[in-house]
């Protein structure tokens, strides 16, 4: 039972060739099945799927982790190779999401509107509950139970002409069932790293993690939450951490040291196979 996993899209390139840009897109394989997990924000991964001859027309299904623009940018281009597919997500991810940094407000929702994804062929599968999918579990809305973890506080959703607190209800990940334990794809973590672990070993009943990649969000996280993060992941059963996107410099830096050589920066063009 072969697992691969090809990072399409990420802020960093680690080919020459290839085209880095913020934002997220993994592509699952396991057993002729093909799991698209978010489209990053723009052309990227397509571009890169194109020079790393990975077929995107055959996928089985698309995963949206949340409804930023990071991760859902590229979908009509996806769409475009697909055609009609499943597009499993949220009920929350149209919401109108906004950033506020610096008194700035920035739109960072998805940069379409329903109707003309679902014209190009998407069939959107939206619900808050866990899915299961042969060997593959989609968290559904993630239980905050950590004390440690909160949402950044910079994000907003527009209730109909207001801004209020985005709590990000519609952040969830995706595990892999494996023989040497649960392969972990996050797309930002928005409900905290520790929490969206928890609750994969719940629904799995396994609590070994053979690795964990994808954005942790721990670049907008306070010094408390990087080290009872740190302090949790480094206590449990995770043999190696391959970290993306929004983790920043100084949540890398200190689960480098936790894991020392079970650390290692996942980028766009990073192939990881699982016997």
């Amino acid at each position: 039972m072969k697992l691969k996993i090809t990072t399409l899209s990420e802020n960093t390139a680690g080919r020459a060739d290839l085209v880095g840009e913020y934002g997220l897109s993994v592509l699952i394989e396991q057993d002729g099945k093909k799991i698209l997990f978010d489209t990053g924000q723009s052309t990227s991964c397509v571009k890169n799927a194109d020079t790393m001859h990975v077929r995107l027309d055959d996928l089985d299904m698309i995963i949206l982790s949340h409804g930023h623009y990071d991760h859902t940018g590229g979908l009509k281009e996806v769409l475009m190779r697909t055609g009609s597919i499943d597009v499993y997500a949220h009920p929350d991810i149209f919401q109108k999401k906004y950033a506020v940094r610096e008194d700035k407000r920035r739109y960072i929702g998805i940069p379409f509107e329903r109707s003309e994804l679902e014209e190009l062929g998407a069939r959107f599968k939206l619900s808050r509950n866990p899915c299961f999918f042969d060997c593959f579990i989609l968290s559904g809305e993630v239980k905050r139970q950590t004390p440690f973890e909160s949402v950044d506080p910079a994000l907003f959703v527009d209730t109909g002409g207001e801004l209020e607190p985005d709590l990000v209800l519609d952040d969830q990940a995706l595990a892999i069932k494996t023989s040497n334990g649960l392969f972990v794809v996050l797309g930002c973590a928005h409900s905290g790293m520790v929490n969206t672990i928890k609750q994969l070993i719940e629904l799995s009943g396994d609590d070994r993690i053979y690795t964990v990649i994808g954005g942790t969000h721990l670049g907008f996280a306070d010094d408390r939450q990087i080290d009872e993060t740190v302090k949790y992941l480094k206590g449990s059963k995770i043999e190696r951490i391959g970290v993306s996107h929004c983790t920043g410099s100084k949540g890398a830096k200190k689960l480098s040291e936790a894991f020392t050589d079970r650390f290692f920066l996942n980028n766009a063009g990073d192939v990881i196979e699982v016997l």
